[in-house]
């Protein structure tokens, strides 16, 4: 698996700076270079910056102090600090630098292997920090482990208006005795990440699963507006999710799984429990009223009680289902099933995908960039010609990853992203109907497609300038993201798999009469890689600039070869 962190060098001494990137070049190492701490503060709040290297004998460094500065600004916390000093004064500097925050040092002249060592170790660290912190994402709330950092602890929190979703599958015990364990495991697992994508997609909270049991939060641990609606939306989607599965496996004639879904909303405490292994947690009646109400659906219905059908009914179609008994605390509630959107809130009148206009009611981003990634991939599953081998939804999918990893090490914001992401899904659409001139039908799509999905029309606009960009017209990309989508295209020129890619473009290229000799498909190759192409961002320059590199001398020895072979053969 490929790893990449960004490492910056504050030196304004070109023969350092020369030094310390021809040492850590390759190795998924994105080194940017800065010549002060002037210029170092801008890129460190901007990018994640792993390593940080620091020259203290320039003349232009500022002290010690300033590493607390460096920590404060820079998006990653936790950065790794490394002082660069002479030998002559590393003991010194070494000791105030590891005082006010700095880790190690490496001193001049360089020890090449000394300094890949450590480098590589404090690489460990910081993939193991980013592990750490991924898991922890996933375990708890976003502003749980905010106060966790910053007090270290979370304070019992008490929300009068919180709104708790429970999910179960039908006669779950009975399927599972019939199953073995490890396939149980994997369907449950399938389920509830996809669940999981769906309350993500409305700023929900999972909270936990008990077997097969799924247990949501809205309105604790977020600011969003409207948690009733978004988990009504949310749950729409997961029963729609699970009678699509169970329509599919009716006409595959295989066992289906079907669901049970119960929303209540009222007051709530949320809290830590645990002193060695923490569990995030929520109680009061309103938990016990949402299973309650989730026990009462019936098959492949949402079951709503009626506090949170009033907050819900402007915008939904609800079915009145009377009285249900509250067992224990005595008494009953009036409740409702919970049928679709009303068309004037959903796209295509369809009342299933919330519109513009319902995504902003409930603080969400106009864009549903999840449904049209969704939509945009299928249709290139469907669509795409046989004979289209290379620029199949394999590569689509190659430079969205690509192009994610490049934004990321450039530090794009939010916004910035999703331009470019949706670029990367349409630019190769025009496939699916003519292999010539494929970015106009691809600009065309766009163009129709995503206002339905809540882009603007500057947003439109910048995607098609981003699509406009992979023209092979000898236009060079002008703007960042234009750069990073030209880049992402053909990243894989730099990658190990470089030839069973390029192995699938020569035969996308013969499926249209555009046969090759294998000697001319190496100088067909070799000219692309050495007069055409060229990498734009500094980034992919610094990651497969040298992998590249390495195949142009590797397909010059191919061409020796074969015309070495061809020689042999006319004597």
């Amino acid at each position: 698996m490929e790893r990449f962190i960004n490492l910056l060098i504050i030196d304004d001494d070109e023969k350092t700076q020369k030094g310390l990137k021809e040492i850590l070049s390759g190795g998924g190492n994105n080194i940017l270079v800065v010549n002060t701490i002037t210029e170092a503060l801008p890129v460190l709040s901007k990018k994640e910056i792993g390593i940080l290297l620091i020259d203290v004998d320039s003349p232009s460094f500022d002290g010690f102090e300033i590493f607390k500065a460096i920590k404060e600004i820079s998006v990653i916390k936790n950065i790794y600090i490394l002082v660069i000093t002479t030998n002559s004064y590393s003991g010194i500097k070494m000791v105030k630098g590891l005082n006010e925050g700095a880790i190690d040092y490496i001193t001049k002249p360089f020890n090449p292997n000394l300094i890949l060592a450590k480098i590589e170790v404090y690489k460990a660290l910081f993939y193991k920090d980013q592990r750490i912190n991924q898991l922890l994402n996933n375990i708890f709330p976003v502003t749980v482990l905010e106060d966790l950092n910053r007090y270290g602890k979370f304070s019992p929190k008490r929300v009068e208006n919180g709104v708790v979703l429970f999910t179960d599958f039908v006669s779950f015990s009975q399927k599972a005795s019939k199953i073995k364990p490890l396939q149980l495991l994997k369907k449950l697992e399938m389920y509830f990440t996809q669940f999981d994508e769906i309350i993500g997609r409305y700023k929900l909270e999972k909270i936990k699963t008990i077997g097969d049991s799924y247990m949501v939060l809205g309105g604790v641990t977020e600011d969003n507006s409207e948690p009733a609606v978004r988990a009504c939306l949310a749950a729409l989607e997961i029963r729609d999710f699970i009678i699509n599965e169970k329509n599919v496996a009716q006409a595959m004639k295989t066992d289906y799984w079907e669901i049970r879904i119960g929303i209540h909303m009222g007051p709530l405490v949320a809290g830590i429990i645990g002193t060695k292994k923490f569990s995030f947690d929520v109680w009061g009646d309103t938990v016990n009223i949402a299973s309650r109400a989730e026990q009462n659906a019936e098959p492949n219905t949402i079951s709503l009680t009626d506090i949170v059908t009033e907050n819900i009914t402007q915008y939904f179609d609800v079915i009145s289902r009377g009285k249900m008994e509250i067992k224990k605390r005595g008494g009953s509630l009036e409740m409702y099933f919970l049928d679709k959107l009303k068309v004037q809130y959903s796209l295509y009148n369809e009342g299933k995908i919330a519109s513009g206009e319902i995504r902003s009611i409930c603080q969400l981003s106009n864009v549903d960039a999840d449904h049209m990634r969704k939509n945009i991939l299928n249709r290139l599953k469907a669509s795409l010609p046989e004979e289209i081998v290379y620029h199949d939804l394999g590569h689509t999918l190659n430079v969205e990853k690509a192009a994610l990893r490049l934004a990321k090490l450039e530090g794009l914001d939010e916004e910035e992203i999703l331009l470019l992401q949706t670029a990367v899904l349409y630019h190769d659409t025009g496939y699916i109907i003519n292999d010539v001139d494929n970015e106009m039908f691809a600009i065309n799509l766009a163009k129709a497609n995503l206002p339905k999905y809540g882009y603007n029309e500057q947003q439109i606009e910048t995607i098609i300038q981003i699509i406009s960009a992979t023209q092979h017209n000898g236009k060079k990309p002008e703007t960042l993201l234009e750069m990073i989508m030209c880049d992402a295209d053909h990243d894989y020129f730099g990658r190990a798999d470089y030839y069973s890619v390029s192995k699938k473009l020569r035969q996308e290229l013969e499926n249209y009469d555009k046969v090759m000799t294998d000697k001319e498909w190496v100088v067909y190759q070799l000219n692309y890689l050495e007069n055409i192409h060229e990498y734009y961002t500094e980034t992919a320059k610094n990651i497969r600039q040298y992998g590249k590199s390495l195949r142009i001398q590797e397909l010059k020895k191919i061409l020796k070869y074969e015309e070495e072979a061809s020689a042999r053969s006319l004597k």
